[in-house]
């Protein structure tokens, strides 16, 4: 669809039910919307879908675990979060009102302006002379500004918390959990779906951009010397569009890749880094879009999150624009080692060797000397997480632990032993979606018009009713036969019944949310048994026995032609 028709689709969700604007009566608050009874149905189906091509397709190495949304500061300033979750803002000096550096650079001046730091965004706003989109105001100096949202764990003067940005840092610091409780055995996923919060500076575009919103996300854990074959078989002989660093840098489009060619290659950092893009070819086209109307987008250098070694955003092309929908991140050993080094945690795994090898290395040994409790204490405490080599640099530096130099406490020495494996930390590949922008994406992709109404025409797996039953008229015998129908179909289906105002309006309501099909009972229902049952995309209508009804869904859901399927009728569209 046009992006022209994006307000048509905001008017429409606002109408029947998807979204809108949070706290509305009080003028709303920008970056906040509220789901309503048919938007979270169509959002509950699009992480089922998720859940079933990332989870349950691959559960041989994938499982599910839930954390809690707010997150002690210590856990964010490991992960890097509290210094670098920040984008770059710009005041007016005028009016004061604080604007998306970069976004306000781009709007002017129709460049990227993705990646660059706050001293180049203050130089090009001054040398182009761009001033407040308000009030025509000077423009100060770019500075950076943290999105990550205060709060505060316990009364008082309680412990300094954050609403978490993302889901994956839950899933970082349970990682030795799970891995023990799991299997013990890499590569292992580790999926999540939750709330997350980013104050962002200038939310906009409806669900694009917001505050508050549900991720969708997994991190993949590999041996980054054994990171194991993915299954080729489920991916077959798929082609993804990519556009790769250098030929973004060139202006060059994106090129057609096959699976065989990015595993083979080293265009993509891991294979498994390809199999999951490819799932998410799969989870996007089941969204309604087409291939040919989205690609992988790899970022460069200075346009990666700090973790990343490699990121590819998985961008879906409407109209003129691109909107992102998805984000592949190779997070190398980034996330586990920070964490080590913040908790003094092993959160390593251990690789066995084929065979024991004769090795020699390098261990602290405390001496045999007297200790009162609080040296104890305090060496106990202070060997904690450090490696041989950590000691060793502590003695060197004449470290004292209490009054009691560490070099008359301990000391490192080199031994020969026999070692059956080593320990590693693992690597991480982390694909990861937004479910409201994926719900925003489907329904503009699946907005049509015909003949003056507005049919949305969602693809099956998130529909948010299987099917519609209507009687014809609100006759009691007709009423009490569509009930039954009903009752018998809610056991496999979901089902909206609607007796109120004519048929043609009911069938109106439900074109407009995308119930695929409406089975309407009539006169002929209670004199022969039979019921229409109407297409939502062509309008097509045909007659089938009611013992055949579950036999007939069956079948359209599977991709069978309605009209295949029993007698034509004429009636209201």
């Amino acid at each position: 669809m046009a992006v022209d028709n994006v307000d048509k689709v905001l008017d429409l969700a606002k109408r029947r039910g998807l979204f809108w604007p949070s706290y509305e009566i009080y003028g709303g608050v920008g970056g906040l919307y509220d789901l309503g009874h048919v938007g979270v149905k169509v959002k509950n189906r699009i992480i089922r879908l998720w859940r079933r091509l990332f989870v349950e397709e691959n559960s041989d190495f994938v499982v599910e675990i839930e954390t809690p949304v707010i997150t002690p500061k210590r856990v964010l300033e490991a992960s890097g979060h509290v210094q670098n979750f920040t984008d770059p803002v710009v005041e007016c000096l005028s009016c004061h009102r604080v604007f998306r550096a970069d976004h306000l650079v781009e709007g002017a001046l129709h460049i990227s302006a993705e990646g660059l730091t706050t001293s180049q965004l203050t130089e090009l706003i001054k040398s182009k002379g761009l001033k407040c989109p308000q009030c025509g105001g000077e423009l100060g100096e770019a500075r950076t500004f943290n999105l990550l949202f205060t709060t505060n764990i316990g009364p008082y003067t309680g412990e300094t918390g954050y609403l978490r940005p993302e889901t994956a840092q839950g899933i970082f610091t349970s990682f030795k959990r799970v891995f023990m409780s799991a299997r013990e055995k890499l590569p292992l996923g580790i999926a999540q779906v939750g709330r997350v919060a980013r104050n962002e500076i200038s939310p906009r575009q409806g669900l694009l951009r917001m505050r508050e919103f549900t991720i969708m996300e997994m991190e993949f854990f590999i041996d980054p010397k054994k990171p194991g074959d993915p299954p080729i078989s489920k991916i077959g002989k798929r082609k993804l569009n990519i556009l790769l660093a250098e030929s973004k840098v060139r202006g060059d489009p994106p090129s057609s890749f096959s699976v065989e060619e990015l595993m083979t290659g080293k265009l993509v950092q891991s294979p498994w880094m390809v199999y999951w893009m490819a799932i998410a070819n799969d989870f996007v086209n089941k969204l309604g879009i087409r291939s040919e109307n989205s690609y992988f987008e790899e970022k460069l250098p200075q346009e990666r999150a700090h973790y990343s070694s490699q990121t590819f955003d998985q961008l879906v092309v409407i109209g003129d624009e691109k909107i992102e929908l998805s984000g592949h991140a190779y997070r190398t050993d980034y996330d586990l080692s920070r964490h080590m080094q913040f908790s003094g945690e092993d959160l390593t795994v251990f690789r066995r060797f084929e065979e024991p090898k004769l090795t020699r290395v390098k261990k602290v040994v405390q001496l045999p000397v007297r200790k009162d409790k609080l040296t104890a204490a305090n060496l106990t405490e202070f060997l904690k997480g450090k490696s041989p080599e950590e000691i060793e640099e502590a003695l060197k530096l004449g470290v004292v632990i209490g009054d009691t130099p560490l070099s008359t406490l301990v000391k490192v020495e080199e031994v020969e032993e026999k070692v059956s494996g080593e320990k590693f930390v693992p690597h991480v590949i982390e694909p990861s979606f937004g479910v409201e922008r994926c719900l925003y994406v489907a329904t503009l992709r699946a907005y049509r018009e015909i003949q003056g109404r507005v049919v949305l025409s969602l693809p099956i797996d998130i529909v948010p009713y299987d099917v519609a039953v209507f009687p014809l008229l609100g006759r009691d015998d007709m009423v009490r036969e569509a009930e039954r129908i009903v009752s018998m179909l809610r056991a496999k289906y979901d089902v909206l019944y609607d007796s109120s105002g004519s048929i043609g309006r009911r069938y109106a309501r439900i074109d407009e949310i995308g119930v695929p099909f409406a089975i309407t009972v009539d006169g002929d229902t209670l004199r022969d048994g039979t019921v229409t049952i109407r297409d939502r995309d062509s309008w097509n209508q045909v007659r089938v026995p009611q013992a055949t009804l579950l036999e007939v869904l069956e079948k359209l859901f599977n991709g069978e032609k309605l009209e295949s399927l029993g007698m034509p009728v004429k009636g209201e569209l």
